[in-house]
């Protein structure tokens, strides 16, 4: 348990060219016309969400987000700021709000706005370069709501990285065929705090249905203790596979283990299934199973563990808004979660309701 004890110290941690045809007009039209070139192609979108939570033990959830019980509680208002011209682009992706804050980090400072800060460079069509603040490339689930089917996230998407700052390679070996291999800053921070850096790399595979990615990414992720070190390494999978116009499938499976440069390592395992169903245009079905295998207590620190998450939602769509009416079951082998008394129990349920408008 020693790693474990040491791991709770941590902090909780993308349009098109324009060419414009010289003519003789007048100076200041000519400005004009200079102008709106410039302009064209960039773009601007986002989302705002809000949720209400009632949970059978009054305890807000242990995974990211949805931390209130019988709360109306705003999400996160986001704004992202996109161009991306035949070689170079860049993305401002800002956000305030209780999910920024935990997503960003930095509260009480300017960075805790920053979601994504980063600028591209493709010197070929097959080879592009990313500099900067950016999502994480591990994991199936993401930070902003809209992209995720179930509102609730995941364990493994709560315990595994968020963002990277860094830079990072990407490279087309073949139609099919990926790669991308980076150098970040510690995991979930803007400004490097630990000596060293980590290491990340991506094999991915795309055709018309299936898409798979195998992720790995390694490094220090302390070194405050006196004459040991603790390394993170994780390897993880992730797939969609399109089965037709309705109906889609996902898989997340991922391992992090946990190691002390003097002493032994620490792991746990998780998996995930998905399932998405649309009934016509308006209205989707998805189910998430989960199940987490937490042996030596770094989840929801009670060793000998293991955990398993049923989430049931519906996307209710009217225009740009979605509604998202869901229901969650969790369970654990001991007794890791907390009643409204602090007494441990080994279940917890979940009814939220939650609205995304997104543009």
């Amino acid at each position: 348990m020693a790693i474990a004890m040491a791991i709770l110290c941590l902090p909780f941690t993308i349009i098109a060219q324009q060419t414009a045809m010289v003519t003789e007009t007048p100076k200041k039209e000519a400005a004009t016309v200079s102008e709106e070139d410039e302009k064209k192609g960039l773009e601007i979108s986002g989302f705002v969400d809000v949720y209400y939570q009632f949970n059978s033990n009054e305890q807000g959830l242990p995974t990211s987000f949805t931390e209130t019980h019988n709360s109306f509680t705003p999400g996160m208002a986001n704004v992202v700021i996109a161009q991306q011209g035949e070689k170079v682009g860049f993305v401002a992706d800002l956000a305030v709000g209780p999910r920024a804050e935990v997503a960003n980090g930095y509260t009480g400072t300017t960075l805790s706005a920053i979601k994504q800060l980063y600028v591209t460079y493709a010197p070929t069509e097959k080879l592009n370069f990313t500099v900067g603040n950016f999502g994480t490339f591990v994991g199936y689930e993401v930070i902003d709501a809209p992209a995720n089917m179930n509102y609730s996230t995941s364990y493994m998407f709560s315990n595994g990285p968020f963002y990277h700052t860094g830079i990072k390679v990407d490279y087309a070996l073949s139609d099919n065929f990926g790669a991308m291999i980076g150098i970040f800053n510690d995991t979930d921070t803007k400004i490097d705090e630990v000596s060293g850096k980590h290491f990340g790399a991506q094999l991915s595979y795309k055709n018309d249905k299936l898409a798979a990615y195998l992720n790995f990414l390694r490094g220090k992720e302390d070194d405050s203790f006196e004459d040991n070190e603790i390394f993170g390494s994780q390897v993880d999978l992730t797939a969609t596979y399109t089965v037709n116009d309705a109906f889609g499938l996902g898989l997340n499976t991922t391992v992090k283990t946990v190691s002390l440069d003097r002493g032994d390592s620490e792991n746990w395992f998780g998996a995930a299934i998905y399932a998405n169903y649309a009934i016509g245009d308006a209205f989707t079905l998805a189910l998430r199973g989960e199940y987490i295998d937490d042996k030596n207590g770094l989840i929801l620190g009670v060793p000998d563990n293991s955990i398993t998450s049923l989430t049931l939602s519906g996307n209710f769509k009217v225009d740009k808004l979605t509604f998202i009416p869901e229901i969650r079951l969790d369970s654990s082998k001991e007794d890791a979660f907390f009643d409204e008394n602090g007494t441990p129990t080994g279940s917890s349920a979940s009814l939220i309701l939650a609205a995304i408008y997104a543009f």
